[in-house]
């Protein structure tokens, strides 16, 4: 039967693009719940949907209008955050808004009918084309890449800001290309789960993971193998339920989360009553 399903080039897609978004998920969503970053993710996110709305009115690949909005947004949240007083959770509220605001726009004035944009907003793995898997893959590689051959700055940086300056290492650069990571991973699990619903994705695994450890290496590869167990999970279960996908691996991520944690809390109340 598996066998069977993987003859199909969708499905052969899918499978490849939750092995890679779980990759994602696992290294830049651990940064993000680190460093607090969750709702700044989530305007970055939807500021791509302006990029997405571009694409389809000037005729070229929305996901290629999805990436350049991201990555334009995060460097600008970064450069804004960092020169003025301007409050964070305004900044967001405006591009957030910004871009959704431009998407609808693009996309009213694209001629013919008006394109489907569910699989955009809400996900839909089994619409990945080998176009968006190329991109994925390049994406992914570039920020694994990044990553590891860095790594000891990036948990300098991540861990204390000004003891990273003191011993040499140009914080301002770590903290735009951490954006502009960030901007990549999102389009990304866009094609996954979609716009609404990638903060979720991009941080559960994450939060899971940080129930069994601390250590930061460990919570990537942790975060990696949940996101990639429940993604899988949720695609089959989505194409045999034929249920939308990034719904489904959002539940199953948000039910694995309710569970660890009660476990979780339950096992730690007994410890306590043990030992006193």
């Amino acid at each position: 039967m598996i066998n069977a399903i993987l003859n199909y080039q969708f499905m052969q897609n899918a499978l490849l693009t939750a092995i890679m978004a779980s990759i994602v998920c696992g290294i830049i969503g651990t940064i993000v719940v680190e460093k607090k970053l969750v709702m700044m993710s989530g305007g970055i996110a939807h500021t791509a949907f302006g990029g997405i709305g571009l694409g389809y009115w000037l005729g070229f690949e929305p996901i290629i209008g999805a990436l350049i909005f991201a990555t334009g947004s995060s460097l600008l949240i970064s450069s804004i955050k960092r020169q003025t007083n301007t409050n964070t959770d305004t900044l967001i509220g405006i591009l957030w808004s910004t871009g959704m605001a431009l998407g609808i726009l693009f996309i009213y004035l694209s001629p013919g009918y008006p394109p489907d944009m569910a699989s955009y907003l809400f996900g839909d793995i089994l619409t990945v084309t080998r176009f968006d898997l190329y991109i994925i893959l390049t994406l992914v590689l570039f920020t694994l890449f990044v990553i590891v051959a860095f790594f000891s700055k990036w948990l300098a940086f991540l861990f204390d800001d000004e003891f990273s300056y003191v011993i040499g290492i140009n914080t301002a650069f770590m903290d735009y290309f951490l954006f502009l990571l960030i901007a990549l991973s999102i389009v990304v699990l866009i094609r996954v789960v979609g716009i609404i619903l990638v903060i979720a994705l991009l941080t559960t695994p994450t939060a899971i993971a940080k129930l069994l450890t601390f250590d930061l290496k460990k919570l990537m590869i942790i975060s990696s193998i949940i996101g990639m167990i429940i993604s899988l999970t949720g695609l089959w279960l989505s194409y045999y339920l034929n249920i939308p996908s990034g719904a489904m691996i959002i539940l199953l991520l948000s039910g694995v989360f309710f569970i660890f944690t009660t476990l979780f809390n339950k096992a730690k109340t007994r410890f306590k009553k043990k030992s006193r």
